[in-house]
């Protein structure tokens, strides 16, 4: 087994390969990688197939849905790599120029971050996006990913070393954590003067560990208590569309709906539509809204939780002071949503309400990389600094000054 530290030295070194590269190169790079994973498609879903067969049993079903690959899924992680490689070169932009009057002309430019790393858990397509992003934004990335994925990530990273290989760029840019214990997480968060940037990926455990322990520079990403407000002014029909959208269509990931707010003037008519829509869902209900429709009372955290399941918490609240104050308590930051066709109301929830992500009549469902014409993304940020949101390849890179003078001295 290769050690971490050696990985992050083999990582460090590959970089500067990849410092020299030009757009063309590294296009051709990502094309190649693409290739590489459909030409490796049996191999990635043999591997997936054992992942999966070791999870039955310990994780549940919508968790395997997350872990699960076929063919579709192969081909969307190829279009992925494509659609990277379409997108401008974020190094070496001219951010801005300053002439001084000394005469000093100072150009601010996008340059890699270096290194990055991203501890993930059982979502092997991350394997192949942060990949992506981290190649075309001139980095080379060390990649953790949980243990009930190994198999699936190994298939995959070999794939993409495939693809580096026939454009003559070193297999160490993309490299794998062997070691899937949390020593190794606990090296990658500490890895100061090896690690430029740490990137985590996963649930409210992960990020607050890497948080709390990291000593590397961190992105806080993912959590995602996502928060819809049915406004007394909304179409119930697009309502209940919205809400079904945002719970149902991938209860899993980080951008799905986990609480469901609703004024208290248009409860009466929107509850019973809305328990008709979800009907695979438990809907975990304040006491106002249990004297409306059926379902299970509302715990103390049921408020403060990410399900990544089947479940969403309802509250009738009286406005959408409420609806706002509401979600200023108990929001992760992630993505909000306000339906109504009351353009104040809407204008008053989208100034107040501190989330990465805010919507007026759209699924919380599409904060994501792909949907925001980003290609891909690297993870959600639901920090302010130095990224917020999706994070593609202008967030994965940093900048320096570069000065041209003519003899001055100070």
């Amino acid at each position: 087994m290769t050690s971490t530290h050696d990985l992050l030295l083999g990582a460090r070194q590959a970089r500067t390969a990849l410092a020299g590269a030009d757009t063309k190169t590294k296009n051709r790079a990502l094309e190649a990688m693409a290739d590489a994973l459909l030409a490796h498609t049996e191999d990635i879903l043999a591997a997936n197939a054992q992942d999966m067969e070791d999870a039955r049993g310990h994780i549940s079903q919508v968790m395997l849905d997350r872990l699960a690959l076929n063919e579709s899924r192969i081909a969307g992680m190829a279009d992925g790599l494509r659609q990277v490689a379409a997108l401008p070169d974020p190094v070496g932009r001219v951010l801005s120029t300053v002439e001084r009057p000394n005469g000093l002309v100072i150009r601010k430019v996008s340059v890699p971050m270096g290194v990055i790393a991203i501890i993930y858990e059982s979502r092997p397509n991350v394997t192949s996006d942060a990949a992506a992003l981290a190649l075309k934004a001139g980095s080379a990335c060390v990649l953790r990913g949980g243990k009930e994925a190994y198999r699936s990530a190994r298939a995959i990273v070999d794939a993409l070393g495939a693809g580096l290989g026939q454009v003559g760029l070193p297999p160490q840019l993309i490299t794998l954590v062997e070691d899937t214990s949390r020593q190794s997480a606990h090296e990658l968060m500490t890895a100061v003067g090896l690690v430029d940037l740490l990137i985590p990926r996963g649930g409210a455990g992960l990020i607050r560990a890497c948080v709390e322990q990291a000593t590397v520079p961190c992105i806080q990403t993912g959590t995602g208590i996502c928060h819809i407000y049915v406004d007394r002014d909304a179409d119930p029909d697009m309502a209940v569309s919205i809400v079904d959208n945002a719970k149902t269509s991938r209860p899993s990931v980080c951008n799905a709906a986990e609480v469901c707010l609703v004024h208290r003037d248009i409860a009466p008519a929107f509850l019973p539509l809305l328990r008709e829509r979800l009907k695979g869902v438990e809907l975990r209900l304040d006491g106002e809204a249990a004297a409306l429709v059926p379902g299970t009372p509302a715990g103390v955290r049921d408020f403060d939780t990410e399900f990544l399941d089947y479940i969403l918490a309802v509250r009738v609240v009286g406005s959408v002071e409420e609806a706002i104050e509401h979600i200023g308590c108990h929001s992760t930051g992630h993505s909000d949503c306000i339906v109504t066709w009351d353009r104040a109301a809407a204008e008053k929830f989208l100034t107040q309400v501190d989330s990465a992500a805010v919507y007026w009549n759209a699924s919380t469902r599409f904060t994501d990389g792909g949907e925001f014409g980003l290609g891909c993304e690297m993870g959600i940020s639901t920090q302010k600094l130095h990224a917020r949101g999706p994070m593609g390849l202008e967030e994965l890179t940093t900048y320096k000054y570069i000065i041209q003078g003519n003899g001055q001295i100070r």
